[in-house]
């Protein structure tokens, strides 16, 4: 019998290393305790999630709060954050559509649900006009992956290895993270290639630039779709979320090899759309227009759980059949907090505010570059900047424990955010976030990445 390997999961906050049992003893406040031990014992375990990291009593504007009243300002929230948490005008609307219409049963329809899908229809580019609803991320890229196999008569797709795009089989299976495919998950979705994501800092194709990686990464799925002849999609974040921008072009060649082969394009913006990268889509920054585009987390305001998948109106070819067909498919309080989470985004202008801070942001942490011989990339768009620890710059090896140390070091100075990859620190504060208190968390960073030595 050939012995499985543990697998070695690459996220810093993991709930499996040595420093997360450190930070786990220190818990022992019993009104974080206490909750914390009822958790573990009524939940099933799983890598990233539980056992938690910590309880949490209270969330308003930037601010989590924990059970013993301890303060962090959080820059990951599942990507749920873009308004904050409990944005006044947000509780008002769910509120108040709540008294005046609480559920929709399948086959009736509601006033925000069809406003909402027309809201996206006008948002969205060029002939995206045909939307379904449902409660979550992994659900939504399913029912893409339906419409494009009715749409082109085929199964395959092609997407990247470390992409994550859903825990549901369908989704996991396209996404590219060992943790929710490998092991006990398999077998996955047939069908489903891989190819490796580009990188200008760490490229898998031995490139030494982020044009070079583009280019061979471009080229490798051109190749893969006319090599099978009979791919149904392309799956992809538009700017991958750990994060790492593309280059400039790359979306256009795979656009032309798409076009060349009828193969559909799918941009799973969960993550990085609705603002996030400083323009309302993220894919907007390369010129390129999917044929669906798939939209979740920060939709719902950080309130309540809902995703959308937007097609182009040609696509709309499944009537005869149930694609997704979810309960809350047409809710309506739902669908009036994605209705007021937009307005609120347009109103107070936060595409914009995401833009300028995000600049800011990046310079900042470009400017600890040169201070820190253990950051050898700082990249991102927009409030989305990651910063990649290493042992130094010449090997380039990842420092894994060092991000950890900087993690848990800003986490006891107030402030949370995820680490990617297991050595990028991945910055995403609300749209909200005044500069000041985006200077005060970036502070916490520097001290951090400054004193934590390898």
């Amino acid at each position: 019998m050939v012995a499985i390997k543990e697998l070695v999961h690459t996220e810093g906050d993991s709930n499996t290393t040595a420093a997360r049992s450190r930070w786990d003893s220190g818990q022992d406040d019993p009104r974080i305790r206490g909750l914390l031990d009822r958790d573990a014992s009524a939940f099933m375990h799983q890598s990233l999630s539980s056992p938690c990291l910590s309880t949490i009593a209270k969330a308003e504007g930037i601010w989590i709060e924990d059970t013993a009243g301890r303060r962090f300002m959080d820059f990951h929230g599942n990507s749920v954050h873009h308004l904050g948490y409990g944005h006044p005008k947000l509780v008002a609307a769910i509120k108040k559509q709540l008294d005046d219409l609480c559920f929709a049963p399948r086959r009736f329809t509601c006033e925000p649900a069809v406003e909402l899908a027309e809201k996206l229809a006008e948002l969205a580019p060029r002939d995206l006009g045909k939307v379904l609803f449902t409660t979550g991320g992994s659900d939504a890229i399913e029912v893409a992956l339906k419409i494009a196999r009715a749409a082109t008569g085929r199964f395959k797709t092609v997407s990247f290895w470390d992409a994550f795009h859903g825990a549901g089989f369908g989704a996991a299976s396209v996404g590219g993270e060992a943790t929710f495919r490998s092991h006990i998950a398999g077998p996955m979705m047939t069908g489903t290639e891989h190819v490796a994501p580009w990188d200008g800092y760490r490229c898998p194709y031995g490139h030494g630039t982020l044009e070079a990686s583009g280019l061979a990464c471009a080229n490798m799925i051109a190749y893969v779709l006319g090599r099978e002849q009979d791919v149904a999609a392309v799956v992809a974040e538009p700017m991958r979320a750990t994060p790492n921008p593309p280059p400039p072009g790359f979306w256009n060649r795979v656009r032309e090899a798409c076009d060349r082969h009828g193969t559909l394009l799918i941009f799973d913006e969960i993550p990085t759309g609705l603002g996030k990268t400083g323009k309302f889509f993220a894919h907007e920054h390369d010129g390129v227009t999917p044929d669906i585009v798939v939209l979740g987390k920060s939709l719902g305001g950080g309130i309540l759980p809902i995703a959308a998948v937007i097609a182009r109106r040609d696509l709309d070819v499944t009537g005869g059949f149930a694609i997704g067909h979810y309960t809350h498919e047409k809710n309506p309080v739902t669908t009036r907090a994605a209705l007021t989470t937009i307005d609120i985004i347009l109103e107070e202008g936060l595409v914009e505010r995401a833009a300028e801070l995000g600049r800011h942001m990046l310079g900042r942490m470009q400017d600890l570059m040169g201070r820190s011989p253990h950051i050898g990339d700082v990249r991102g768009r927009g409030l989305m900047v990651g910063v990649e620890l290493v042992e130094d710059r010449t090997s380039r090896q990842p420092a894994r424990d060092l991000a950890e140390r900087v993690f848990y070091a800003c986490l006891e100075r107030g402030l949370s955010f995820k680490v990617s990859h297991g050595n990028v620190l991945t910055l995403s504060p609300p749209l909200v976030i005044s500069k000041a208190d985006l200077d005060r968390a970036l502070d916490i960073v520097e001290r951090a990445v400054l004193t934590a030595l390898p």
